[in-house]
């Protein structure tokens, strides 16, 4: 396989390039993004472009793909809906229209969120923003398009939070986490959790193309053969 993660930086997008570069089937990892990752590794190739709204001058680098899988997320605290809606379904989706067109046999992967709002018009400017994202992503022409929306997030392996609350509420909740896992097992997911479920779900697809947390969990324990705490 070869692959494609737009915010490798961040949170979750960390999970996902640590599993890919774990796994052998993954011949080549290209990550796009503001800035440079800082990894080494042989399977690992990088684009650093500041402009995520364009990629005239970068297409011909983005073709010739498997999978990508679109990890890039900013909280909506503090922001305009139609800022959150620029950087959150504006980014994604200039993305995704350049991509559909120079991999047309790729499936597409999207990190969205616990309680995002498909009918679009519920009270939760986010829910709505990401509904759209998602709403929009599901009728793309790609050969596969799945929407990952997982809940609490556990981050492990070195992986954090760019977004200075989220630090804050992780430092804080870490110690009730283990015990929210045993009484909701599927409501509690690491970052290597969902990597490694976003990984098997490219490779062999799913049943459903919205992934809620008990659905990750689901495919987490399918997918058991990665030691997701190493």
């Amino acid at each position: 396989m070869k692959g494609l993660i737009f915010g490798a930086t961040g949170m979750v997008g960390h999970g996902v390039l640590r599993a890919f570069l774990l796994d052998p089937d993954v011949e080549v990892v290209l990550t796009v993004g503001r800035t440079a990752t800082g990894v080494q590794n042989p399977k690992l190739r990088e684009i650093v472009h500041p402009d995520l709204l364009h990629y005239e001058g970068i297409e011909s680098e983005l073709a010739g793909f498997d999978a990508c899988f679109f990890c890039l997320g900013q909280t909506s605290y503090g922001m305009t809906e139609e800022d959150y809606e620029r950087v959150t379904y504006g980014i994604t989706m200039a993305a995704a229209e350049v991509l559909c067109r120079v991999n047309p046999k790729m499936t597409f992967m999207y990190v969205s969120g616990a309680g995002t709002d498909s009918s679009e018009r519920g009270r939760s400017m986010w829910a709505r923003v990401k509904g759209k994202t998602e709403n929009a992503l599901l009728r793309m022409p790609f050969a596969g398009a799945y929407m990952f929306r997982p809940g609490v997030i556990e981050p492990v392996n070195g992986a954090r939070s760019k977004t200075r609350l989220y630090r804050v509420f992780y430092m804080l909740a870490k110690p009730l986490l283990p015990v929210v896992r045993r009484a909701f097992p599927a409501s509690v997911l690491t970052t290597a959790e969902i990597g490694q479920a976003m990984l098997w779900v490219a490779k062999h697809g799913y049943a459903k193309r919205v992934l809620e947390s008990w659905d990750i969990r689901a495919v987490v324990r399918k997918s058991g053969s990665l030691n997701t705490k190493s």
